[in-house]
């Protein structure tokens, strides 16, 4: 009874080390299986919120930034100040810019910060960001982030749409030819064009550094106009829609308005007004809902209202 007692024991001790490696693979494995199932979680998540390249979703993008962004000389750049930083290569919005954002009042200057380049987005880098976020999936990849004089017509030539130094100033919604999407390169600045009013007033979306209300320089991605005076409607449409979705925001800084020689002069020959083909090739764009050719008013209802949506 005592010797099977003992070779009881010795079969135990010899099955030991063979139940350890059993469980160590079938952990492994489950392990291995779990880690693939996040990857294609993740995968299937990425295509759940992908991005289309549609003038819609460019401007929905573009207002992404706005009320917590500070405007930071550099901002989207690399440091080697070439191109592109990891913020501009980065599917989604940094973090830093909102927490940044935070850490300031309307006392901020920019001057202060010039080249914190993760921290906020100057016209450059903010335009460049927008574009990354229609035309990829994926972060890591080629970006966009140029000369600002430059980018309308570099834009051109890569083959999405056309760019003209021919502009008029327009008298109303009709008959302009600022649309929807447009990109506005002058010298020193780009802007996106949100569309023309039916005053002929046009509102814009871009990154600069605008006064506060205790006349510092701070801004950073907003809604502004081009108009006569306060009272176009771009001025209104831009001053409702602050006030009303970045309350924090606006309290720091009134809308700004520009006229129209000063943002859409063309000096040089790099810059000028940029308009996509729609054709959706070559890495353009496509407008498949029309938003092209809507006004700003009915744009603005219609991405906020989704927006909210998909707040709640």
């Amino acid at each position: 009874m005592k010797r099977k007692i003992k070779w009881n024991r010795l079969l135990f001790l010899f099955f030991i080390p063979v139940i350890i490696v059993l469980v160590f693979y079938l952990v492994s494995d489950k392990k291995e299986v779990e880690s693939s199932k996040d990857i294609k979680k993740e995968i299937i998540s990425s295509k759940e919120i992908k991005n289309e390249n549609t003038i819609y979703e460019l401007l929905k993008n573009a207002t992404i930034p706005l009320g917590h962004t500070m405007y930071v000389y550099g901002g989207g750049w690399n440091e080697q100040d070439t191109g592109a930083g990891i913020e501009a290569l980065t599917i989604g919005e940094s973090k830093n810019w909102e927490s940044f954002y935070l850490e300031q009042d309307e006392y901020y200057q920019y001057e202060n910060y010039n080249y914190q380049i993760h921290d906020g987005l100057d016209c450059s880098g903010y335009v460049g960001w927008t574009i990354y976020n229609i035309m990829n999936t994926k972060s890591g990849l080629n970006g966009y982030v140029m000369s600002s004089t430059r980018m309308a017509r570099t834009f051109s030539e890569n083959g999405w749409g056309e760019w003209t130094q021919k502009t008029e100033k327009p008298a109303n919604h009709e008959n302009s030819a600022f649309l929807p999407g447009d990109i506005f390169s002058i010298s020193g600045h780009v802007w996106i064009c949100l569309g023309t009013c039916e005053d002929g007033s046009i509102l814009i979306l871009h990154s600069t550094p605008s006064m506060s209300r205790t006349g510092q320089p701070g801004g950073g991605p907003q809604l502004s106009a081009i108009g006569k005076d306060e009272s176009c409607e771009a001025y209104r449409l831009a001053d409702h829609y602050m006030s009303e979705y970045f309350p924090d925001w606006y309290a720091r800084y009134p809308v700004i308005r520009k006229d129209y020689p000063s943002y859409t002069t063309c000096s040089g020959e790099y810059a000028g007004k940029f308009s996509w083909s729609l054709s959706g090739k070559n890495g353009g764009i496509s407008d498949p809902d029309n938003y092209r050719y809507m006004t700003p008013k009915e744009l603005l209802e219609d991405i906020f209202a989704t927006i909210q949506s998909q707040g709640n």
